[in-house]
């Protein structure tokens, strides 16, 4: 069992890697299944990242550009999502609700859609849960997130964050 879970770690760490160096993500570490990145695009905005075995990604961190919170699923059950459009979906964090805009994104051909969100803590309250499920335009579920280490994770982002803040002046 131990050989399963560092077989999936080292999965992990290397496809998260290869995406991360395709996005121009810098590595700040590995914990509890989260890489903690900072994306120079987003205004060295610290984030967390994790990568399934369908190649799914799913990220939530900071916008330093515009300081706002975010998250972004890449699934392909999105379906015909284009860059920088603006989609409604909604997302359910343990089962309670919420309508949402999405952005578009394109990661290695996956489609995803972007939330952002003017209220940093809620990258708090969103790693405080255990399931995070997205559905898309239609209603259908593109994904459940399990949302496991991410409080940890997020703590780690956070550091980060103060850290990249701290180097800005």
């Amino acid at each position: 069992m131990k050989l399963i879970i560092t077989l999936i770690a080292t999965t992990v760490l290397f496809f998260g890697t290869a995406i991360a160096s395709a996005q121009g993500l810098i590595d700040k570490g590995f914990v509890s299944g989260w890489n903690v990145m900072v994306d120079p695009d987003m205004g060295n905005g610290c984030l967390i990242q994790t990568v399934y075995e369908d190649y799914s990604v799913v990220r939530i961190g900071y916008d330093m550009t515009t300081n706002r919170g975010y998250f972004v699923v890449f699934n392909k059950a999105w379906g015909d999502v284009k860059k920088g459009e603006t989609y409604d979906i909604a997302f359910d964090l343990d089962g309670k609700k919420f309508d949402a805009k999405a952005t578009g994104f394109v990661l290695n051909k996956v489609p995803g859609a972007g939330v952002f969100f003017d209220d940093r803590n809620f990258v708090d309250a969103i790693a405080q849960r255990k399931v995070m499920t997205v559905y898309g335009r239609a209603g259908q579920e593109v994904m459940a997130i399990d949302l496991k280490g991410s409080a940890k994770a997020i703590e780690y982002a956070r550091k980060c964050q103060a850290k990249m803040g701290s180097q800005d002046g």
